[in-house]
């Protein structure tokens, strides 16, 4: 691996870099805030990896909440990340020893940039996907580790901080639905999503909506894949 690689590495994880350090720095005052020391926003952030999850959490830890009533928050709110997976399967088949790693590490953001397969000129495709994956990583435990020490030193109002989550995925749709040209799959999460909001509640919504966007978008493949058979 030579300078041009991690060169190329940083520059492409940029944009997630300046988001990560901002969105675990957020986290990081979160945690302060609430009387969490520093060494556990640390291993949160290098363990659990999961930005909106880990916002959650807080409150989760704050208010008490028992094992079960946190399992199935978690799953509630990281489901969209079993489909990540599920889609990254073949493209991550011949990975070795960097596989497990490379599963954990499919945050929005990542999956962003290893599930296109655009892997620059020259460039080992498993090398820079283990690399993107861990800088996105360590981007995230540097913001958290950053904000918690922050917040130790210097008290802040942290009022509508965990919005900040919410505000990136907005700005990841707009992104996509800009710079691609098929708005079938973005339409398909708006409406399902809003629809399954109307009729099952905010508080449930998510799994039957990743339902049925898993079945919408995949359906038609299956039929398409059976017609050239």
């Amino acid at each position: 691996m030579t300078k041009k690689f991690f060169k190329t590495v940083i520059l492409n994880t940029l944009p997630v870099m300046t988001g990560y350090l901002v969105l675990g720095f957020g986290f990081g005052v979160l945690m302060s805030d609430k009387g969490i020391g520093i060494f556990w926003s640390f291993l949160a952030s290098l363990i659990i990896y999961a930005g909106s999850m880990q916002f959650v959490l807080v409150n989760l830890i704050t208010s008490g909440a028992g094992l079960i009533a946190t399992a199935v928050t978690t799953l509630m709110v990281n489901a969209r990340h079993l489909f990540y997976g599920i889609s990254m399967v073949d493209k991550y088949k011949k990975t070795g020893r960097k596989k497990p790693y490379l599963m954990f590490a499919l945050t929005d953001e990542t999956y962003s940039l290893v599930c296109t397969g655009d892997t620059p000129s020259g460039i080992n495709t498993h090398k820079y996907q283990f690399f993107v994956s861990l800088f996105n990583h360590i981007y995230w435990v540097t913001g958290s580790l950053l904000g918690a020490t922050f917040g130790q030193v210097i008290a802040l109002n942290t009022k509508g901080i965990d919005f900040c989550m919410t505000a990136l995925f907005v700005t990841i749709f707009v992104e996509q639905w800009l710079t691609s040209s098929n708005k079938f799959p973005a339409l398909t999460g708006l409406i399902v999503s809003a629809g399954c909001l109307f009729l099952f509640g905010k508080n449930i919504f998510l799994i039957p909506s990743m339902a049925i966007i898993l079945i919408v978008l995949i359906v038609p493949r299956l039929n398409v894949k059976g017609e050239k058979k």
